[in-house]
């Protein structure tokens, strides 16, 4: 009896153990795949969510050109003080882009254009508010490359 219990038990703990190497709840950006190759659920995403932290602490955008002129972000949200955007525009890319800031009582600032493989940058302090982000390259911003920053 007591060869048993003991078999059932270590039985019982090896499939608790599979079954949590099975998937990951976290992303590693390669789809949302498990570790060993087999399929999870799609990670949850919104439009409206505001862009990740860069690596420097400030925001992170992504110039998109597939299906026409775009920022991977429409919104952003940041504390008042000193607020940096990277942008990167991705290699596969065929233009270049850059970050721009404009907004209330005359603010505005812009980062380096950027070419296919390239970051701009812009930095900051700005009080709360609503700022406009976009791309000065041409008529890119016009195409749709801006969006809003709330600074709070």
């Amino acid at each position: 009896m007591t060869r048993l219990l003991t078999s059932l038990t270590a039985l019982a703990a090896a499939g608790a153990l599979l079954a949590g190497c099975g998937s990951s709840s976290s992303s590693s950006g390669s789809g949302g795949g498990s570790a060993y190759g087999g399929s999870s659920a799609p990670a949850k995403t919104t439009a409206a969510a505001p862009a990740a932290a860069s690596s420097s602490g400030g925001l992170a955008l992504k110039a998109v050109e597939s299906g026409g002129l775009s920022f991977d972000h429409k919104s952003l949200k940041a504390k008042a003080g000193t607020v940096a955007i990277t942008m990167d525009n991705p290699s596969g890319d065929s233009m270049p882009h850059g970050i721009a800031i404009t907004g209330p009582g005359g603010v505005q600032a812009s980062g380096q254009i950027a070419q296919p493989g390239g970051t701009s940058k812009v930095s900051l302090k700005l009080k709360p508010g609503k700022y406009t982000f976009y791309c000065p390259v041409g008529s890119h911003r016009q195409a749709g490359m801006e969006g809003t920053l709330t600074v709070q």
